[in-house]
């Protein structure tokens, strides 16, 4: 018996085949074990924190203004008004675009649509006007009017700022918002992987209502405790109620068709798309003038840009919505949909939906 256990011993020190382990052996061994993956995310995660903290450090951190849309009203092209453009464009660092209107009404118009963050108007006694627009980014008005301020005094032209379109007194640096749709983005394919963990089993048609349900009623509880829970922001509570739902359905979607398309690995196009690129470019945080001009551009077609987008201008600019980023979230939605659906037998869920006699 002594002899048997020691050839036992001696089988298992030296492999199946009664020889030293290679290599190879281990390399099989380590891939076919829960190591591979967890060593994995172990480096995903570290490469992930950079980016983060990148992302958000480089478009957030120290925004420069770039491109400043601006309307001009009345004679500033006199000596005293190009004396004090040609400041504010040394003290910004920064090109204004003048956009010239014939009318303070049709200046006013201009704001309202967000064309432009700004109002140059000639005075008539001498002087300058410059009215900001805290609404459309509070970022931009208080950078112009400090910059206004400065170059009033350096060059000597009267200056009277004034802001036109204040933000809410519970959102003074127009943060609000950003907050909520960032919510909105997050629960939104949160909630999608935990069904995909919690409630492996429901069909395709089944994971599409269920997504729909959390989030109408996820838009419903982000837009009641921001405005009747903390009065923080008055919102137009329908519209707003609606956008929340659409940005979480679409983010929801989103990780469900690349679940479908990848896999366990679905997290990572996900957190990229939405979290490292959307949420940054979104202009929520960081007025899109303010930001590098090729993620100001990029986060208008993202979900949380158009989020924001809808968001602002539903609680600020009321009557002046525009379709752009509702089609925006409905065509990701759409589009998410539309490869679950056709790919569905490709993902990691749904009901045996075989007989019972064949099952036995």
């Amino acid at each position: 018996m002594s002899d048997t256990h020691d050839a036992a011993g001696e089988r298992g020190s030296h492999g199946a085949h009664g020889r030293p382990p290679t290599r190879a052996d281990t390399w099989a061994a380590f891939r076919r074990s829960p190591l591979l993956p967890a060593t994995v995310l172990v480096l995903i995660l570290a490469v992930a924190a950079a980016l983060f903290a990148g992302s958000y450090t480089y478009t957030m951190a120290n925004p420069t203004p770039r491109h400043i849309p601006t309307a001009v009203v009345g004679a500033t092209d006199t000596a005293e008004g190009r004396r004090f453009t040609d400041g504010m464009e040394r003290a910004l660092d920064a090109s204004l675009e003048l956009r010239r209107y014939g009318t303070g009404a049709a200046a006013r118009r201009a704001v309202e649509e967000q064309e432009v963050f700004a109002v140059l108007t000639a005075r008539p006694g001498g002087g300058v006007a410059l009215d900001v627009v805290g609404a459309s980014g509070a970022s931009v008005a208080q950078l112009l009017a400090e910059a206004g301020i400065g170059v009033g005094r350096a060059t000597g032209v009267p200056v009277a700022v004034r802001d036109v379109e204040p933000l809410q007194k519970g959102d003074p640096r127009g943060l609000a918002l950003f907050y909520i749709s960032l919510a909105a983005v997050i629960i939104g394919f949160v909630g999608a992987i935990q069904l995909s963990v919690h409630a492996r089993g429901l069909d395709p048609a089944e994971r599409i209502a269920f997504t729909a349900g959390y989030a109408l009623l996820g838009g419903f509880a982000i837009a009641a405790t921001v405005d009747w829970l903390l009065g923080a922001v008055d919102l137009p509570f329908g519209e707003s109620w609606l956008i929340l739902a659409l940005t979480m359905f679409a983010s929801g979607m989103v990780f469900t068709m690349f679940n479908t398309l990848i896999g366990r690995w679905a997290m990572l196009p996900t957190w990229g798309l939405m979290v490292l690129l959307g949420n940054p470019s979104s202009g929520g945080a960081v007025s899109w003038p303010l930001l590098p001009s090729a993620l100001g551009h990029i986060g208008r077609w993202l979900p949380p840009g158009a989020s924001v987008n809808a968001q602002h201008t539903a609680v600020y600019f009321g009557g002046h919505q525009h379709v752009f980023p509702f089609a925006v979230l409905g065509a990701w939605a759409l589009v998410s949909c539309g490869v679950f659906w056709f790919w569905r037998h490709r993902h990691p869920g749904g009901r045996d939906r075989a007989p019972a006699h064949a099952a036995a």
